[in-house]
């Protein structure tokens, strides 16, 4: 059976689209909660929690109304990064916790996404049988057994503890100056209190939403604006969250960036160092230079599809520890979601504990260059599968001559091809991606008259 609404991760369009529209979202919530309850005999309960868009509330009443209808008792926490609504469904012994967010995406786009109540992110198999469930027609429970919602105060400050934890006790961050930059995300607040509370001197930009500036010009998706402020202020370095806080992205105080494989480099030598590592798993975007460099350390390295889903399922089959990809999602053992706040947490404790800068750890590492484009093209899946374009994906790898690796594929949350080179000389790369994206982009343009970059 294929999925007909969920993605990589979860549910996503654009706000008044299918699947975007209120009532859609009702029947999804309804959806799910009759899954929760079947051969139950007790009422379920499911936290939701959301970003900071303007939608949310809409989205949020839609999906407690559902809930309700299935008899699903529903906790709201309010705005709170991804990672915290996994962490709520574990601590508050819920059966399942729901996230209203378009992550990465701007204001105009919404989606759901949803955890077990373990933390961890559903199943395929669950997923479907969701999908399976709203073909079926809507009936309420008896009155009797109907859901009801509360609020939880104190969500955010539940949180910011278990943050502060994760820290090592015998370490504080008095004397480090650090911009946090929460894209006018969900971690606009929780996390400038993390990092001020374990004792830094914290600066906040992006850290103003109103509904409609989420991701706009700030966050890990456009990192200017925090190096400017970096450089500005002095700052010891700059940590940046998307919209949902599940990605991080760093600037040291040379205003270099760190991605995701960097931080992943970084984290993989240190665990090495103290003998807690045995192994990371990436993905097929990770970067082949840190594939490279954590051979030459002799941890062995697994790639997965693109998910931070399939990468947590890799690190449980194979018992590793670490995982993440280089768009900033970063899974530590203390954390079943990518989660921004704790992987900084790690590098600042790592920085502590060697009392040195986080541009002086970047000796001796350096990523292959690596060129990323997007065709917009609606049916993305179906385009790709085409043999025309299958041939043409084949002879562009070809033309690379085994000096560097190409990945194409649909994306999983929009209406793109996602083409990716990587070779140790940046001018072919860049050669090869854009030979491959104009003819791409011709063929698109053939069978529906249009293609446009993203």
């Amino acid at each position: 059976m294929n999925r007909k609404y969920f993605g990589t991760d979860g549910v996503r369009g654009r706000v008044g689209e299918l699947p975007m529209q209120p009532d859609w979202v009702m029947r999804l919530g309804w959806a799910a909660g009759r899954i929760l309850t079947r051969g139950s005999d007790s009422r379920p309960r499911v936290v939701i929690g959301k970003d900071t868009r303007l939608s949310g509330y809409m989205f949020e009443s839609a999906l407690e109304s559902g809930l309700a209808a299935a008899g699903v008792d529903v906790l709201l926490v309010g705005p709170l990064p991804t990672p915290a609504i996994a962490y709520l469904a574990r601590t508050l012994r819920a059966d399942a916790g729901i996230v209203i967010s378009a992550s990465h995406n701007p204001y105009s786009d919404n989606g759901i996404k949803f955890f077990s109540g373990e933390g961890y992110k559903l199943p395929d198999a669950t997923e479907m049988a969701i999908e399976a469930e709203m073909e079926e027609s809507l009936v309420l429970v008896p009155p009797e057994r109907l859901g009801k919602a509360r609020r939880i105060d104190d969500a955010a400050g539940r949180y910011v503890e278990y943050c502060k934890t994760r820290f090592p006790a015998d370490l504080d961050l008095r004397g480090v100056r650090v911009v946090i930059d929460g894209a006018n995300g969900a971690g606009y607040r929780v996390a400038p209190m993390v990092f001020a509370e374990l004792g830094a001197e914290v600066e906040g930009i992006g850290v103003q939403p109103d509904g409609l500036n989420i991701n706009a010009q700030t966050g890990s998706m456009a990192p200017e604006a925090l190096r400017q402020k970096v450089a500005a202020s002095g700052a010891d370095l700059g940590i940046a969250l998307d919209g949902d806080g599940d990605r991080l992205l760093l600037v040291d105080a040379r205003g270099s960036i760190w991605d995701g494989d960097e931080i992943l480099w970084l984290l993989a030598g240190e665990m090495h160092r103290r003998g807690r590592l045995a192994g990371v798993v990436g993905t097929l975007m990770s970067n082949l230079a840190l594939e490279q460099a954590l051979a030459q350390m002799g941890i062995p390295f697994h790639r997965t599809a693109v998910g931070d889903r399939y990468v947590l399922e890799a690190m449980r089959q194979l018992g590793y520890p670490l995982g993440g990809e280089s768009s900033g999602h970063i899974i530590t053992p203390a954390n079943t979601t990518g989660d921004a706040i704790l992987a900084a947490l790690q590098v600042l404790a790592i920085l502590a504990r060697q009392g040195r800068a986080l541009h002086e750890l970047r000796e001796g590492f350096r990523l292959c260059p690596q060129v990323l484009l997007g065709l917009q093209v609606q049916g993305a899946r179906e385009f790709f599968q085409r043999e025309r374009v299958q041939a043409a994906v084949r002879e562009a790898e070809a033309g690379l001559r085994g000096m560097g690796r190409m990945l194409v594929r649909p994306s999983g949350t929009e209406p793109l091809l996602r083409i990716m080179v990587e070779a140790a000389d940046g001018d072919v790369a860049q050669a090869s991606a854009s030979a491959l994206y104009g003819r791409l982009s011709a063929l698109a343009g053939a069978a529906d008259g249009r293609a446009a970059a993203n």
